[in-house]
């Protein structure tokens, strides 16, 4: 009897560390080696596998890619995409001056292309022969602050004050919205004060 209760401790024994072996050796995890979460330790494959999404995965960054879960290095701050050469659609108000009848428009004095330049965030925009100066965030939202620059427009160099703002929306388009206030005296003494509107289209 005693050796019958042996026996069956024994068998007892062996299916309790079997058991135990074989849930030692169960890891369930991704199993596929091209996935994003692969699981070089998992045994069982669970289902859970992620594909890899390549993009900017820095939240600081203009280009940052929510749906990436690997760096790809493609990550650009606002200011890197504002850089360089960008063609101009702009949408002028015009002015007409009264008595002469003679009309002023902007659209005849913006060149097709400018260039931006700058550092520590700040722009440079060559416009034509003027530079007009701002400033851009992390959103890639533009601020020009208001300043004076010398335009011709048709009558000689005058002076100008613009101010404004934008947004790059994307590496390769955005807009710009910027004021010029200027005078002109037809009469000496008599200063004729107007400001003129333009929305600016860029793209690349």
């Amino acid at each position: 009897m005693k050796k019958n209760n042996l026996g069956l401790l024994c068998f007892l024994a062996f299916i309790l560390i079997f058991s135990s072996c074989k849930k030692e050796d169960s890891i369930l995890g991704c199993t596929d080696s091209t996935m994003f979460n692969y699981n070089p330790d998992a045994t069982d494959d669970d289902g859970s596998c992620i594909e890899i999404i390549e993009g900017c995965t820095d939240v600081l960054m203009f280009n940052y890619n929510p749906d990436a879960n690997t760096d790809d290095g493609s990550c650009l701050s606002a200011f890197d995409v504002a850089l360089g050469d960008w063609n101009i659609s702009p949408d002028c108000e015009e002015f007409t001056i009264p008595v002469i009848g003679t009309t002023i428009s902007l659209n005849d004095q913006l060149p097709e292309s400018i260039e931006v330049m700058g550092s520590d965030d700040i722009l440079y925009i060559e416009i034509g022969d003027t530079e007009v100066n701002g400033s851009i965030d992390n959103s890639g939202v533009i601020t020009v602050p208001t300043q004076t620059v010398s335009i011709d427009m048709g009558f000689g160099p005058m002076d100008i004050d613009v101010e404004g703002d934008g947004v790059i929306v994307t590496d390769i388009s955005g807009n710009m919205d910027l004021t010029y206030s200027f005078e002109i005296e037809m009469i000496p003494g008599f200063p004729l004060s107007e400001s003129l509107d333009c929305s600016i289209s860029l793209s690349k």
